[in-house]
């Protein structure tokens, strides 16, 4: 089983935001159901990344299909979730949540974050690359940090005299550090209290690193370098959130999608090669998701929004391979001109939660779902 190592094992979660095309991503080249849906937004058999007699690749995704090859990609068909939401807005807040009923005030990684650290002793548990906090990480009492650029992270990093930046923090702690505050203000005096302990603390992530990997000068291979710094740093962190897109490609989607997954499978396989170079590939699993696939017809240029997509957990100790079944693009089968889901993306969730992180998934996801088996019991 892959948790009954010493090592923690690490976890990667990457959003194609926008609503990733999953038919041009994992592409159906046998089904002529697929080309005469597609007659302008398609991808040419020949070109296909063949995976197997019936399914393959966006031809921009060679180097996770390399990874495919080495069984270390396991796709997930047809994920979703019950009664479908084609707004970015809430089936995001869905997949952040796990809750498709109703709006929850707590994100699935914040509750993993609480129950990996339930002292908050570490405000590095989670680390998000990017601006802004994540739905999914967010939880209440559960410190996480937001880092735009990791190598000018920290507070006060433009002030370069340390006695003058000394001054700046001894004033940043005064302000957060008082007593007798009514709970806004708590909360408040909390995050910066968070901030001030864990900025300085990432900012040694890139003095510590070293590796041969050149990664893309785009902003997700960026992105997962950082990743790579802060979790070779050891500083803790076992939940590592970033972002990419958009992939909401109503127009010139063959062109921009293209380029979508060549920097993404890029970012991918760099940041798997560092890892095997740093002996934590085996330790870690990276999580790609979309909040929704789109339509089973093109509009002529692009896709517009729809359901049935597809996610994709990558790493050295994955067994690879297909999960859930492929929706069916006959006409009587589609919902609403959608493809229909064939599994609840929770169960993924519960897969990763379970088996790879030692949590119990219930709690966390608000149930029990069917778990597969891309992680060994």
């Amino acid at each position: 089983m892959a948790t009954n190592g010493k090592r923690k094992k690490n976890l990667v979660v990457l959003q194609l935001t926008g609503g990733n095309d999953a038919l041009n991503t994992v592409i159906p080249f046998t089904d002529g159901n697929y080309y005469d849906n597609r007659p302008y937004v398609n991808i040419a058999q020949d070109e296909v990344l063949k995976m197997d007699d019936k399914l393959g690749l966006n031809p921009s995704m060679a180097p996770i299909k390399s990874l495919w090859d080495d069984g270390k990609v396991a796709v997930i068909c047809g994920v979703g979730y019950p009664s479908p939401n084609r707004s970015h807005f809430r089936s995001m807040d869905v997949w952040h949540t796990a809750e498709s009923e109703q709006v929850a005030l707590e994100g699935w990684l914040g509750k993993a974050i609480r129950d990996l650290d339930p002292k908050a002793e570490n405000v590095l548990t989670g680390v998000n690359f990017g601006r802004g906090l994540p739905r999914a990480l967010y939880a209440q009492g559960v410190p996480v940090a937001s880092v735009g650029n990791l190598e000018t992270y920290g507070l006060f990093p433009d002030i370069e005299d340390d006695a003058a930046r000394n001054l700046a923090l001894e004033a940043f702690s005064q302000m957060y550090g008082g007593a007798g505050k009514d709970v806004i203000a708590k909360f408040i005096s909390q995050t910066g209290t968070d901030a001030l302990k864990g900025a300085d603390t990432l900012r040694i992530a890139p003095q510590r690193y070293s590796s041969s990997v050149e990664y893309g000068d785009n902003p997700i291979a960026q992105n997962m370098k950082s990743i790579a710094q802060v979790m070779t740093a050891n500083l803790g962190t076992r939940v590592f959130y970033t972002q990419h897109g958009s992939f909401d490609t109503h127009a010139s989607e063959i062109n921009s999608h293209a380029k979508l997954w060549s920097d993404v499978s890029g970012a991918v396989s760099d940041f798997m090669d560092d890892m095997k170079e740093h002996g934590t590939d085996k330790d870690t699993v990276v999580l790609l998701f979309s909040e929704f696939g789109r339509r089973i017809r093109d509009n002529g240029a692009g896709t517009d929004h729809g359901s049935g997509g597809v996610a994709f957990v990558i790493g050295g100790d994955i067994e690879g391979g297909f999960y859930g079944e492929f929706p069916s693009l006959e006409e009587g089968k589609q919902v609403q001109g959608d493809m229909a889901f064939t599994n609840d993306f929770r169960g993924t969730y519960s897969t990763i939660l379970d088996r790879w992180m030692g949590l119990d998934p219930v709690s966390i996801i608000g149930g029990n779902y069917e778990q597969f088996d891309f992680v060994a019991k």
